[in-house]
């Protein structure tokens, strides 16, 4: 429970293994966890310590999904689904109407849960509307209850699906973002920063492209990306990717992208100032002016390449051979 001795499990494991073979270490951003990261950063500056990525995006679904104008309709939801999956008529009469499929859909967290269950009801806004005018609704006993007519009532509420829409719109962009970084087999370390980019211009989008909307979700978004998920080496990760600087050469020239790589390459190379001179003069360059292997095709190709985080390997694969022939030539 504390900082130090989780520091000091760290470090013995560090040891166990090998200082030298030992690149970064991953936790989630309690406390002490922040706190067991400053007392390696004293002891072993070369190391990196990064926040969880899935960790850090259910805290920004929490945040928001607790925003009035979200919670509501989160509420009502829940309203509607735990009247109908407490009892075994409710449920079947759904059944029956959705064709089998269910509404409850659980996920990796309790928010991501919240998503996916709104998701699910706006995909069968039809269906359960049909169900609750129908006969075979309306004869059942349970639905004659208070919670009953509510969850009717719910169904019925045009401003409900409008919410409904508007939620799913703001909380989808994150959602794909912990998708790509909560899987176990494609590397996501260089598409973080770009796909929670991405992810706030659409954010931004469901909301009309109006400040006064979204400026509390933005809020929220980046204070919990704050030092965490914006860190040197998400935006060094950033950077190296093919697939957004080459695309939009002008990350090149963003004064936080350079300051960011020089100070990875200073951590990474802690006791080699001649290899921090090579990777920040020359190789970056080389990287930059594609020359070399990145004159070759296949590194061309990623400047339009139609990114899907959820897509095969192949690209992940070769990212990381971009990534890995970088720093090894460093």
């Amino acid at each position: 429970h504390t900082s130090e001795v989780i520091f000091d499990l760290v470090d013995k494991a560090i040891e166990e293994i090998g200082v030298d073979n030992v690149v970064q270490v991953v936790t989630d951003n309690a406390s002490n966890n922040m706190g067991a990261k400053r007392l390696l950063e004293e002891k072993r500056p070369h190391i990196f310590w990064t926040s969880c990525a899935a960790h850090t995006i259910n805290l920004m679904l929490q945040g928001i999904g607790n925003m009035t104008r979200f919670k509501k309709v989160v509420d009502q939801a829940k309203a509607f689904t735990i009247f109908v999956y407490g009892h075994t008529r409710t449920l079947e009469c759904l059944r029956y109407f959705t064709e089998g499929k269910e509404v409850v859909r659980p996920g990796v967290t309790r928010f991501a849960s919240n998503f996916l269950t709104l998701s699910s009801i706006q995909e069968k806004k039809d269906q359960l509307r049909k169900m609750v005018v129908h006969s075979r609704w309306d004869s059942l006993k349970d639905v004659k209850s208070k919670k009953g007519k509510d969850a009717t009532a719910i169904i019925l509420n045009p401003t409900f699906w409008k919410d409904v829409k508007l939620t799913v719109s703001v909380f989808e962009p994150l959602f794909k973002v912990l998708r790509l970084v909560d899987g176990d087999v494609k590397p996501s370390m260089g598409f973080v920063y770009g796909e929670l980019l991405k992810a706030k211009r659409e954010i931004k989008e469901a909301l009309g492209n109006m400040e006064s909307r979204f400026k509390v979700v933005m809020a929220i978004i980046e204070k919990k990306m704050g030092g965490r998920l914006d860190s040197p080496l998400h935006l060094t990760a950033y950077l190296l990717n093919p697939h957004y600087s080459y695309a939009n050469p002008s990350i090149f020239d963003e004064p936080k992208m350079n300051e960011a790589f020089i100070s990875c390459v200073e951590q990474f190379y802690y006791h080699d100032e001649e290899k921090q001179e090579q990777a920040a003069n020359f190789e970056l360059k080389k990287f930059q002016n594609r020359e070399g292997p990145f004159s070759k095709k296949l590194a061309r190709t990623f400047q339009n390449y139609d990114y899907n985080p959820g897509r095969g390997t192949c690209y992940y694969m070769v990212v990381c051979c971009f990534l890995t022939w970088l720093f090894a030539v460093f």
